[in-house]
């Protein structure tokens, strides 16, 4: 009896199954630790100084930065006046919430947009699926200069397409005129990749 055990326990094929789980728990683990890095991206720390481009401006566009870091109520009556309010300028609307690790990616590529477009582009975010309490702390923590609208329900997303095209996040693109004219699905990749669609379905034609 003795002596079957130990050969069991000595054999490495009987041993296989147990260090091969034991490695895909720690795959598993350093990767959900992956996505962390020890970092917070655009945390209060790393965020952009607004004040240099809130200076500049319109006036059709302050009452919107006036709001900035806030979670908006209203809903969709609220985002759609908000959308006419801004109307004759090009609007950017990320649809994000605060348990979205992709979401949280991209944040300090938003970040740097809005600093480098606030007088040229209307800048709003979305937040959805998402409790108010846990949004408006992740808005208290990652700084932005324009508000964003709370959509529970995602009545927004609804209406304005946005749940047509996944998950989140994701960013739409309307023109002057109010107009829907591009969306992109999922996480951009990098900056430039923000930068790019803005540059092509933002400022291109106004």
């Amino acid at each position: 009896m003795s002596n079957r055990h130990h050969n069991r326990a000595g054999n490495p094929a009987a041993a296989l199954p147990l260090a091969l789980a034991l490695l895909l728990v720690a795959v598993f683990l350093g990767a959900c630790g992956s996505s962390d890095s020890g970092t917070d991206p655009g945390s209060a720390a790393d965020a952009p100084d607004y004040k240099p481009a809130l200076a500049k401006a319109p006036a059709q566009l302050k009452p919107l930065y006036d709001q900035g870091g806030d979670l908006a109520p209203g809903g969709l009556d609220a985002f759609t006046a908000q959308l006419d309010q801004v109307k004759g300028y090009p609007v950017v609307v990320n649809n994000w919430a605060s348990w979205c690790g992709p979401c949280r990616t991209e944040w300090p590529w938003f970040q740097q947009a809005a600093a480098d477009h606030l007088d040229e582009v209307a800048f709003i975010g979305v937040d959805g699926d998402d409790s108010d309490s846990a949004a408006q702390t992740f808005l208290d923590g990652h700084p932005v200069p324009y508000p964003s609208f709370a959509d529970p329900d995602k009545s927004l997303a609804n209406e304005t397409g946005a749940n047509l095209i996944g998950a989140f996040p994701n960013t739409l693109f309307f023109n002057a005129d109010g107009e829907l004219v591009f969306a992109h699905q999922g996480e951009y990749a990098d900056q430039a990749a923000l930068e790019a669609d803005i540059q092509k379905y933002a400022l291109s034609d106004s």
